[in-house]
């Protein structure tokens, strides 16, 4: 059997099976029943008669004949907001103030939409399980063909604090929680504009995660918006428990190294990607939200660089990518230089680096990638370590494993030197999945250098640019600004100009909305052709 018929076969099955669930989702589809003891012994049956499943059966109706039932799942649901009401309706009734026919729901729920906000009707079983699952109120009429739904979620949640992962001197001290709602709600706060629009959706055949995406209408390219939609809508799995599910399953299918959908914790870092015409994916239950497209010139990015000044956002930027020379390269260039090159080196310094190599047993490759990996060890193991001992014992590890290989000879001093500088400048980078991509590059390009010196490092770096060059993010090159090159983008790439220069968003993201600083008559000749 050849790829082809393999392929074709695989396809065919798969097809078929999810001809076969949407059959048997269509039938088990179940309408409500005009008997309410036939609706919850349903309901009990499809929960197994779960313990934190509450129902509270009430009457109702005239001489209090019609009988009825409040189901809420206790825990996610805030009873308070809808039980007072509910209340102060039936004592109303008692009193004999209101006076509903035996059959007729309408009067009831008119009665309960003021207080609760949001009530609406559902006939299917299925819609209204996955209403209650999700935090909301059930109410279910003897005699009446359908169900009322009323908003009750309420989550327990975190408080709002800055996220440990993107710290700043200046600017917000806020970060998003693994609230959905919450989320959204402080990016509302960011962006007061109609125009910010979000879609939701359920994905996840068991879990039912709620997943949002947020852009800015007549900012935001509308071919990137179909886009993000039809991905989302397109992926067919049993759970999403966090948004690196949704990272994996939407990105371009491409094998590499380097991250292409952006994330962060902070709401004014994915407000300023909004303003900028690109689309926030936001997922219940984590604070990271992603951001697509994604460039890589913003991963080497903070949300300081834009509450200070520009000469200062401009040198700090400036050594973020000398960090980032630093991380890759250090270990590949010691290696070639000791194994290839001496003769590079100044006479003093190469006798000083030879006096120290003295002793050490191991080739310079096998020396640093030992080194690398037991920097890498420590780092792991202080991250995982609780916080009270953490930090201290990959301190004194490093310091003690460090000075223990130099006395012993195992490795040289310029060694613990180099593999240290690595492991700061590594720490400048902001992205921290951006970081760990140059950590893996790190051993290829070592390898290179000790099988064929710095022709090695230069044939690494070819191919890792070439291949970079060659990725995209929902259609926009990942190199944008660099290659394809556009000279207005360079305001806001390695350099960043002061805030009145920035007179146009991004040429990549393929917004109509193309001006950010002037005014109305400005942008219409800006893009009098309309969206693109």
């Amino acid at each position: 059997m050849n790829v082809f018929q393999k392929w074709m076969k695989h396809t065919l099955s798969h097809s078929s099976e999810q001809k076969s669930r949407e059959n048997e989702d269509m039938a088990s589809k179940v309408t409500v029943d005009t008997c309410l003891t036939a609706n919850i012994d349903w309901i009990i049956q499809r929960l197994g008669n779960s313990t934190d499943l509450i129902m509270r059966p009430f009457k109702m109706g005239e001489n209090g004949t019609q009988n009825a039932a409040i189901f809420y799942i206790e825990g996610i649901s805030d009873m308070k907001s809808i039980l007072e009401p509910l209340s102060m309706i039936l004592h109303e009734q008692a009193k004999q103030e209101v006076r509903w026919p035996v059959l007729n729901a309408e009067d009831f729920i008119q009665r309960l939409l003021i207080p609760v906000g949001s009530v609406k009707k559902v006939v299917d079983m299925s819609a209204l399980l996955q209403a209650m699952l999700s935090g909301d109120t059930v109410i279910l009429f003897d005699g009446i063909e359908y169900g009322v739904v009323a908003s009750s979620r309420q989550w327990k949640g975190r408080s709002i604090e800055e996220p440990s992962t993107e710290p700043v001197v200046r600017g917000p001290r806020e970060g998003f929680t693994e609230v959905l709602r919450t989320n959204t709600a402080l990016l509302r706060r960011k962006i007061k504009d109609p125009n910010l629009w979000m879609e939701t959706l359920q994905i996840g055949r068991v879990t039912q995660t709620d997943v949002a995406f947020m852009y800015i209408k007549g900012i935001a390219s509308s071919v990137v918006v179909d886009e993000v939609r039809n991905r989302l809508k397109s992926i067919d799995i049993d759970s999403i428990l966090e948004s690196g599910y949704i990272e994996e399953l939407i990105q371009d299918k491409t094998f590499t190294f380097f991250p292409t959908v952006y994330n962060s914790e902070r709401p004014d870092v994915i407000g300023a990607e909004l303003l900028e015409g690109r689309v926030a994916i936001l997922v219940d239950g984590t604070p990271v939200v992603l951001v697509v497209p994604a460039i890589f010139a913003e991963f080497l990015q903070a949300s300081e660089d834009y509450y200070q000044r520009a000469d200062f956002a401009t040198f700090i930027r400036i050594i973020r990518y000398c960090s980032l020379g630093i991380t890759l390269l250090a270990p590949a260039l010691y290696v070639a230089i000791i194994t290839f090159h001496q003769e590079i080196l100044p006479p003093q310094l190469l006798i000083s680096l030879a006096d120290a190599r003295e002793g050490v047993p191991f080739p310079a490759f096998v020396e640093a990638v030992l080194m690398e990996l037991v920097f890498e060890i420590l780092r792991e193991a202080g991250v995982r370590m609780p916080k009270t001992i953490g930090q201290a014992v990959s301190i004194v590890g490093t310091l003690v494993i460090g000075q223990a290989a130099v006395e012993a000879g195992l490795v040289s001093p310029a060694m613990v030197i180099i593999v240290s500088l690595t492991a700061i400048a590594n720490f400048v980078i902001p992205s921290y999945s951006v970081a760990i991509s140059l950590r893996l590059l790190r051993f290829f390009m070592m390898m290179l250098a000790a099988s064929l010196g710095i022709y090695g490092i230069l044939l690494g770096l070819f191919v890792t640019v070439f291949h970079m060059c060659s990725l995209r993010s929902f259609g926009i090159p990942y190199m944008s600004t660099f290659a394809p090159f556009h000279l207005a983008d360079q305001k806001d790439a390695i350099l960043r100009v002061p805030w009145w220069a920035m007179v146009s968003r991004p040429s990549y993201t393929k917004n109509r909305n193309y001006i950010r600083i002037g005014s109305d008559t400005d942008r219409a000749k800006q893009d009098p052709s309309g969206e693109s």
